[in-house]
């Protein structure tokens, strides 16, 4: 039988920013109601267990991009630039004549120590690509320019920036004071860094918030390249902090529509050092708080809602352009948020609602029919990502160097040996207050997830572990890392923890193929005389 030319000729790749999965209808969420988003999962296969590599903006897009953990990409934490010898998606998909995009935020640091010591300008064209991780920034926009002379750069270096005062939204920072801001009574800029005005309307109108022009751009890009193939990264901010959004969306929720927090009763929460330093945390004590979790979820909902808008135009541009039907769509989130459940802020922990991440994936060609609105339990990382691509448009893998697992059997109901666990990093020694309050140096502020088919593994540097049954405690509610009842299920997943880091690939500048090449010409150790170097021959 003749084989069908495979119709995958793009990528779409949407990521969300601290969007977590439970507040999305498809992963069940009572009240917030995201049709363009189930649309997509009753086209695609919803991953129900998928897990980011890192709770943080910078080490899981890293690991996204490079399809690698972040203990080998080395992007610890923000700002941290990726080393100029780690491959990424355009380097994978630019050889091959696939224009590789961006449009909205990578949070990708230049690595300025090294270019100059290879002599490449920063500024310059070799640069570019090195400097935007691989991607052409067709629209980047990494968002958070807080009013300090620091960010004075970024800020005039964006396109949106200039966008808003063109117009007519003035001011050294329009992203600040329109897109970011409510106004006052007395017509006072009130900031939406500030949690207590979470419920005001921004002061931007909503056709020019920057999801919507975020999302005017994807369509621009999309629509400019006709029929030449593309994978366009389309990174949406929200609904990362400042939690503001504009109207009608800050008002669609209200505190009925917000869930109970996901907390152990009084007395009964673990005592993990780690755990209760991250408790003492401003955004935690706040987000503890009542009062600040019915004023911000809300509008977390509100801007939820908004993408998923923006989604549905999007979707509906692809159906009738012809695109739905030759692209692989991808859509997930960099990592989750807190807000207050574990009586923790912001996501920087290794629990579910952070380090849980929604992952759903269309493969638009006829073999993936047969699992076409299903749900898959299996464990799945963001790391996975970027082998799929490759096995989806055809192309050459890079087993040497990727960590991830292509999908594309899942997707097409193909029976295969699939990872025992999934694993998660972090490193807190850039949080100083947590560091100083456990006596911590830098160098020991290693935490890793090791999550199996039953059971959560925390390993810390110079604490005990901590240990959850998420099969009769999926809320991680009884931290069972001290119960001497559990010793060998403690034990069973630090060596899990260890093949891991044994299985960790850092032989990246030759391949499988060469290595096998190499052997199979010098064949050490065996008695043949036609081996192309003669050693130990007597």
């Amino acid at each position: 039988m003749p084989t069908q030319p495979n119709p995958v000729r793009n990528v779409l790749y949407i990521m969300c920013d601290q969007l977590r999965r439970d507040y999305l209808s498809c992963y069940g969420h009572p009240h917030l109601h995201t049709p363009n988003i189930d649309r997509l999962a009753a086209a695609g296969v919803r991953f129900s267990r998928a897990y980011t590599q890192g709770t943080i903006c910078g080490p899981s897009r890293m690991s996204a991009y490079t399809g690698r953990y972040v203990s080998s990409h080395q992007v610890a934490w923000n700002a941290v630039p990726l080393p100029l010898e780690e491959l990424t998606i355009g380097d994978y998909l630019r050889p091959h004549g696939i224009r590789t995009a961006l449009v909205g935020k990578t949070h990708a640091t230049p690595n300025l120590d090294a270019l100059q010591r290879l002599a490449i300008d920063p500024l310059g064209d070799q640069a570019s690509v090195l400097n935007e991780v691989g991607f052409e920034p067709f629209f980047r926009h990494d968002g958070i320019f807080p009013d300090d002379p620091l960010f004075d750069d970024k800020r005039e270096s964006a396109p949106y920036t200039h966008h808003l005062r063109d117009l007519g939204f003035t001011g050294r920072n329009p992203w600040h004071d329109w897109a970011n801001a409510a106004e006052g009574e007395q017509g006072e800029i009130l900031s939406g860094w500030k949690m207590r005005n979470a419920h005001l309307p921004a002061r931007v109108p909503e056709q020019h918030s920057e999801t919507v022009y975020t999302t005017d751009r994807a369509l621009d890009f999309i629509a400019g390249q006709g029929e030449q193939p593309w994978c366009l990264h389309l990174s949406y901010i929200k609904p990362h902090w400042p939690y503001i959004a504009p109207a009608p969306y800050h008002a669609l929720y209200g505190a009925k529509q917000v869930i109970e927090p996901v907390r152990a009763a009084q007395g009964e929460a673990s005592d993990h050092p780690v755990y209760n330093a991250f408790r003492q945390h401003e955004e935690s004590l706040n987000f503890s708080r009542d009062e600040v979790r019915l004023n911000v979820i809300p509008t977390y909902m509100g801007l939820i809602k908004q993408v998923d808008d923006q989604l549905g135009r999007l979707f509906d541009f692809l159906q009738s352009s012809g695109r739905w039907d030759d692209t692989l769509i991808v859509f997930t989130s960099d990592h989750g948020d807190f807000l207050g459940d574990h009586y923790l802020g912001e996501k920087e922990f290794l629990l579910e609602p952070a380090v849980g991440v929604p992952l759903i994936v269309r493969d638009p060609r006829p073999t993936a029919d047969a699992t076409r609105g299903s749900v898959d339990e299996r464990l799945v990382e963001t790391i996975d990502a970027l082998p799929t691509f490759l096995e989806a448009l055809g192309l050459p893998g890079a087993e040497h160097r990727l960590e991830g697992r292509s999908l594309i059997p899942l997707l097409h109901g193909v029976q295969t040996d699939w990872r025992r666990f999934a694993i998660s990093e972090y490193d807190y020694a850039f949080q100083a207050p947590a560091r100083e309050r456990l006596q911590q140096p830098i160098d020991r502020c290693r935490m890793t997830m090791v999550r199996s088919e039953r059971w959560k593994y925390l390993a810390y540097d110079g604490f005990r572990a901590q240990l959850f049954d998420l099969l009769n405690d999926p809320q991680e509610l009884r931290d069972l890392g001290a119960d001497p009842a559990y010793a060998s299920v403690r034990e069973e997943h630090a060596g899990y923890l260890f093949e891991w880091v044994r299985g960790l690939k850092r032989r990246t500048t030759i391949s499988h193929q060469e290595i096998d090449l190499r052997g199979q010409r010098f064949r050490y150790g065996e008695p043949e005389t036609e081996k192309m170097v003669q050693i130990g021959v007597w």
